[in-house]
């Protein structure tokens, strides 16, 4: 059996969640040791004490979650930074005087920074800016006036949490376009394993009913020749490279998950037209398009490809089983050209008035009314024994009925 790729996860911001419990957890120890070594410079040491228990109690409890995006709640968020906040403004209240006007550490020291670096990790630098004003703020009052190393110590959380914040937004970006590029190669990769199979088997079955048709003729040939059209129809999709894969890589939190995954057909998005002429290319009806893909919108794509496949219902049914019959698509800056040109008997003059006159619609309806409710135009080229040409165009950004819905 062949070996399948393997779903594939990564996260950059894993060991930067991992980091920031570890960081918790060490400056909660040094807050402490802090409050030990410098005993006696508190006027009130029972306050805290009491801080030093409610933060040492919500360090270790809250260690869940401060470990990956998904359990960092923005509630959690909220009240870890005002748990800093608290110790901030407590801090004159359980120290002397001495010790604010020398600058002095607060309660939570150092360990504030750990909920505004959570902030950014989080959320990017914006969120990092939101949680580094109130912080900023808090220690000015602590302070009671804008000393020089108290300005510093601020602007230096500050200019540090948003540039963290704005280094995990870049890596998240990296991310989500690395796995984009691993998730094309899978689905590549799966292609390619798919294509040979289908080489192996179904292909060479195909070959071989086209070529005993033909020798044993009657019935036989007529199923030969399906077999052959079936045979470059699928020669055409396994090899075309045109199966879109997913867009989007799922639970970034828990780190990319890479897998090939077919768009919505509904898909409100650009959709690649060639995508949607492809299957009409067979053995009499070739198809030649772009190399790089020929977008439009999802309603408009879809509108033309079946007029294109109107137009070759005419073929069948007109000219007769051997015409062959050329699609061509060209993508101008403006517009999409298609041209469904065959090698029939072409139409005689007055046919096409006379057809809508008898009610039959074919031409007026599934092919001009499509174009025009798109805002875009057809135009039928027809000489008695030349063939006959039939140009589809549509506008890029649709005029018509399509494009007002």
């Amino acid at each position: 059996m062949a070996k399948r790729e393997r779903v594939m996860r990564m996260s950059v911001e894993l060991p930067l969640w991992r980091a920031l419990t570890g960081y918790r957890v060490l400056t909660m120890l040094y807050a402490v040791g802090l409050f030990a070594t410098g005993y006696e410079k508190y006027d009130r040491p029972s306050i805290a004490v009491a801080y030093y228990a409610v933060l040492c109690v919500w360090t270790l409890a809250t260690l869940p979650r401060a470990q990956n995006e998904a359990a960092c709640t923005k509630r959690f968020l909220a009240a870890d930074l005002t748990i800093a906040l608290v110790g901030i403004l407590l801090t004159p209240f359980a120290v002397n005087e001495h010790h604010i006007e020398t600058g002095g550490p607060t309660l939570p020291s150092i360990w504030t920074a750990g909920s505004v670096l959570a902030y950014a990790i989080k959320g990017g630098w914006r969120w990092a800016a939101f949680a580094s004003t109130p912080v900023a703020v808090a220690n000015l009052v602590e302070r009671g006036a804008p000393a020089r190393d108290t300005v510093h110590n601020v602007i230096l959380v500050w200019v540090a949490s948003i540039a963290i914040g704005y280094v995990v937004e870049v890596a998240r970006a990296s991310e989500r376009t690395l796995a984009r590029a691993l998730e094309i190669e899978a689905a590549t990769r799966e292609r390619e394993r798919l294509a040979r199979d289908i080489h192996d088997s179904v292909l060479q079955v195909l070959a071989m009913v086209q070529r005993r048709g033909a020798v044993l003729g009657g019935e036989a040939a007529e199923l030969g020749r399906m077999a052959g059209e079936q045979e470059v129809a699928l020669r055409t999709l396994v090899s075309g490279g045109l199966t879109p894969v997913s867009r989007v890589s799922e639970d970034l939190a828990a780190g990319a998950v890479v897998r090939a995954v077919d768009e919505p057909e509904d898909s409100p998005g650009p959709v690649d037209l060639r995508t949607l002429l492809a299957p009409y290319a067979a053995a009499k009806v070739s198809l030649a398009e772009p190399g790089a893909p020929v977008p439009l919108p999802s309603q408009a794509a879809r509108e033309l490809a079946a007029a294109v496949g109107a137009a070759l219902d005419n073929v069948h049914r007109h000219a007769g089983g051997d015409a062959r019959a050329w699609i061509l698509v060209e993508d101008e800056p403006d517009e999409v050209i298609v041209t469904v040109r065959d090698d029939g008997p072409g139409i005689p003059e007055g046919r096409l008035a006379q057809a809508e006159g008898e009610g039959r619609m074919g031409v007026a309806l599934s092919i001009r009314g499509r174009l025009r409710d798109l805002g875009g135009s057809a135009e039928l080229i027809s000489v008695p024994g030349q063939g006959t040409e039939v140009e589809l165009k549509v506008p890029k950004v649709s005029r018509g009925k399509a494009g007002q819905r």
